[in-house]
């Protein structure tokens, strides 16, 4: 019977001294002899791919040119730019709409006829909702100056009609610039809203030069 007891308290012992290391408070002894324990610091976990799967998720999903980049592309660009090419459209095809309609000195409407100014006026009104100063001078005052190898659709052309034969005088004639030395407006008594060339000796003798409308300069 002492043996079996002596027996029993020996197994409980060594269960004791296995177990206990595992239940004992930290000592500053114990923190001294254990091994060095590297520390992830945050900014080394978000360096490893695994503890930043939103930032890998997006890198493995987003083309390599524009990963290049920032992410950024010429998207934003080339809306800018159809939203641009949009408008000269339809000034363009709304001018164009309205040839043959008969001058008329301070006409506005195409129910009555259009004299320069007018035309230019309505069509900017209808096509891209811009109100337009109400005569040529006026207008010429108004937007951003283009240079002649600049000048794109929509643009307006003026000219210096008032001064004579080779003009000089104020500015007294305004047109659409269409595309290719081309420009569409209302000329004069007798005639009707047409196309016409800024190559043909009149029109090239008085040109004064182009502006491009605030609503249009805004967009490109």
């Amino acid at each position: 019977m002492p043996i079996k007891r002596l027996t029993a308290l020996s197994v409980l012992a060594a269960a004791a001294l296995v177990s206990g290391p595992l239940f004992a408070s930290p000592t500053t002894e114990s923190t001294q002899a254990s091994p060095a324990v590297a520390t992830i610091t945050p900014p080394l976990l978000n360096q490893l791919s695994i503890f930043a799967p939103a930032q890998v998720l997006s890198q493995s999903a987003m083309p390599a040119h524009l990963a290049a980049t920032g992410g950024k592309s010429g998207a934003a660009d080339d809306a800018d730019a159809d939203d641009n090419g949009d408008l000269r459209s339809n000034l363009i095809s709304l001018a164009m709409k309205l040839r043959n309609i008969r001058y008329v000195r301070g006409g506005h409407d195409p129910s009555t006829g259009f004299d320069c100014s007018g035309f230019v006026r309505y069509v900017f009104a209808h096509a891209v909702g811009l109100e337009l100063p109400t005569n040529s001078a006026s207008q010429f005052l108004a937007g951003l100056k283009v240079s002649r190898s600049d000048m794109q659709p929509g643009d307006l052309v003026f000219f210096r009609t008032a001064g004579g034969r080779k003009g000089g005088g104020r500015i007294s004639h305004v047109g659409i610039y269409i595309a290719n030395g081309q420009f569409i407006h209302s000329p004069s008594h007798g005639k009707t809203v047409r196309v016409d060339s800024l190559q043909e000796a009149y029109w090239a003798k008085r040109f004064a030069g182009a502006k491009r409308p605030e609503a249009i300069a805004q967009n490109g």
